[in-house]
């Protein structure tokens, strides 16, 4: 039952991508760390993540975004997604035997730094924006800036959201299924 609330958390976050909101202010890597603490198999800490960051990207970029693509578009930014990974990694490291508070803080802003520093680099890197030197990319992070508050604030709040909400909807369903149990037959 655990597994199903937290998929369930996870699809209601993920589908708040869908609505309108400021930019960078997403639950997106509020997901990998969440995903990350609470499911046991690895491979679902990665697979529930990046599969609903896939489908909101597929989403977003063909339907709401559509009409800036001449082609369908099947695969996001590789930093976006990059990015996405090492942050369900951080989430194992910190999260995964522990959840309490501070960690949970610790991790979402971890989460923002290395969003913000790998996706930044990667449009410097790739977009022909910026020049190709150590000033140009000082100049891309600058320009960057004014939307890590929007992820700061988007990660904190989402993780509290998805851990908090959690923590309660699995005492709420123990203490559920405790109370059936004393039920008289």
């Amino acid at each position: 039952m655990k597994y199903r609330i937290a998929v369930g958390l996870i699809v209601l976050a993920v589908l708040t991508r869908l609505l309108p909101h400021p930019h960078n202010f997403t639950p997106i890597a509020a997901v990998g760390l969440f995903g990350a603490s609470v499911f046991n198999r690895r491979w679902l800490a990665f697979a529930v993540p990046f599969l609903s960051l896939f489908l909101s990207d597929l989403y977003l970029n063909n339907v709401v975004y559509g009409h800036l693509f001449d082609h369908w578009v099947w695969f996001g930014s590789l930093w976006v997604y990059a990015a996405f990974g090492l942050v369900i990694v951080v989430g194992r490291l910190l999260l995964r035997t522990k959840q309490g508070a501070g960690r949970v803080v610790l991790a979402s802003l971890s989460a923002s730094v290395i969003f913000f520093l790998l996706t930044n680099f990667g449009v410097w890197a790739t977009s022909g924006m910026y020049p190709h030197t150590l000033a140009g990319l000082g100049t891309c992070y600058a320009a960057g800036l004014p939307f890590f508050g929007n992820t700061l604030m988007g990660d904190l709040l989402y993780s509290t959201a998805l851990f908090g909400g959690y923590a309660w909807a699995t005492r709420y369903w123990q203490q559920h299924q405790r109370d059936i149990r004393s039920l008289p037959s």
